[in-house]
């Protein structure tokens, strides 16, 4: 394991160097305080652009690059707003079609109003918006998704600067549940809907979704979906409060050499077509299976292992999308970014909703607030059973799982036993991993 997520301190970043070069360009527009937060954010908003290309899973199944999901969470005037600038740098040509389409809608309106109650009215003209304003309503969102599978199944990409505008476009708090795993698993709205012109569908939902919102803004929103699925396919990028250094951070200034940069890559992506195999991120993504197995039996917490499924899924759909940029190849650059992606976001989701996600978060203690804890670390380099169970007790877990928890750490090579003293120790190979 590269990075050790259990801890209060953020993952550190790795270097970008060959093949994360259209990461860098995006970052040379933002204040460096805003640079690991905002790299998560970004794939939602270029992933929008491949449309009609499918790649394998790890598990053999063929996925499309929509279904992105990122919420960004930092503290009010904690610069989110940065984002909104470079997902429009980004959808640039998004704007650009979706500027014509309203047009054509406008100039149907105005002939509309200017037939009679007698006379036959103009058909409705086939517009779909790939960049929806923020504010989207329900009905207009499935309206939009029904026009968007009609024409050429294009994804459409949203960015909402609150997180409480998904309620809006989800209509209602109690479908964004439902919605979310729609959104995420590529499935159908779920109902037929009826628009104002009688028309009724149940349309594909290709949706790629950016949320920006304070930490107590995102606790609400999610408290009762910590569970069902709905939190664990929403990528989090968490930016800790910084200290009061009384600098105004400094932006880019998007020029046109940084505009031209930027649209090349824009245009590998709207280029890209067909099936793909991209067997060195499939091979990584194994890898960091296991070591999500083993973080999780590190700290004896099946909540951290299940919401590391999708974190999985999400950074691999970004690995995609940097191999595509990258002129369908892959660096070794490219896999280090994809592996911190992964432990970034549930470092992110333990920072932000670590007490809620304890089971008993009514009674937790306060070693248990701040969610997942590495249990070998808290041991010495030599312990007894029975001290790992009084720290499991003290971190209320049942005394009966002491065995179990051993036996796995045995296991993953974290500990060997020693029948002369009756003591386990930790490895070398641990001890490598703790420092």
């Amino acid at each position: 394991m590269r990075y050790d997520i259990l801890k209060a301190t953020a993952p550190a970043m790795p270097n970008l160097d060959k093949g994360t070069e259209c990461i860098k360009l995006l970052l040379s527009q933002a204040s460096k305080d805003m640079h690991e937060a905002l790299v998560p954010m970004f794939f939602p908003a270029l992933g929008a652009h491949v449309s009609g290309s499918e790649f394998m899973y790890p598990d053999f199944t063929w996925k499309e690059l929509c279904g992105q999901m990122a919420n960004l969470v930092a503290g009010s005037g904690g610069n989110k707003g940065q984002l909104s600038h470079l997902v429009e740098a980004i959808c640039r040509d998004f704007r650009l079609h979706d500027d014509a389409e309203l047009k054509k809608l406008v100039e149907w309106q105005r002939l509309v109003k200017t037939k009679s109650a007698n006379k036959e009215k103009p058909a409705r003209p086939d517009v779909a918006f790939w960049f929806p304003p923020s504010d989207v309503t329900n009905p207009a969102f499935i309206q939009n998704a029904m026009a968007l599978e009609m024409l050429d199944g294009r994804t459409q990409y949203i960015n909402m600067p609150e997180v409480e505008m998904a309620d809006r476009m989800c209509g209602g708090h109690k479908q964004v549940s439902q919605m979310i795993r729609n959104i995420y698993d590529r499935q159908r709205a779920g109902a037929l809907r009826a628009t104002a012109d009688g028309v009724t569908g149940n349309p594909l939902l290709r949706c790629n979704l950016s949320i920006s919102s304070t930490p107590i803004a995102t606790r609400q929103f999610y408290k009762n979906d910590l569970f069902n699925g709905t939190f664990g396919r929403m990528v989090v990028s968490y930016k800790p409060r910084t200290s009061r250094d009384g600098r105004i951070p400094r932006q880019g200034k998007y020029t046109d050499e940084f505009y031209g940069k930027l649209d090349e890559y824009i245009n590998r992506l709207e280029a890209c077509r067909g099936r793909f195999v991209i067997r060195p991120l499939n091979k990584l993504i194994d890898r960091l299976a296991q070591d999500m197995a083993s973080l999780a039996d590190l700290a004896d917490d099946d909540v951290l292992f299940e919401i590391s499924h999708r974190s999985l899924v999400s950074a691999w759909k970004a690995g995609c999308i940097l191999w595509i940029l990258n002129e369908q190849t892959w660096t070794k650059a490219m896999g280090e970014l994809v592996e911190w992606l992964v432990y970034h976001d549930i470092w992110s989701k333990m920072q932000v909703f670590g007490d809620l996600l304890s089971k008993d978060s009514s009674q937790e203690n306060e070693a248990q607030r701040r969610g997942p804890k590495n249990m070998l670390e808290s041991l010495p380099d030599s312990f007894t059973e029975q001290q790992l169970q009084a720290l499991r007790t003290k971190l209320g877990k049942s005394a009966e799982g002491t065995g179990a928890q051993l036996r796995k750490w045995v296991y993953r090579k974290f500990i060997t036993y020693s029948n002369q003293t009756g003591m386990y120790s930790k490895t070398e190979e641990y001890l490598k991993i703790e420092n």
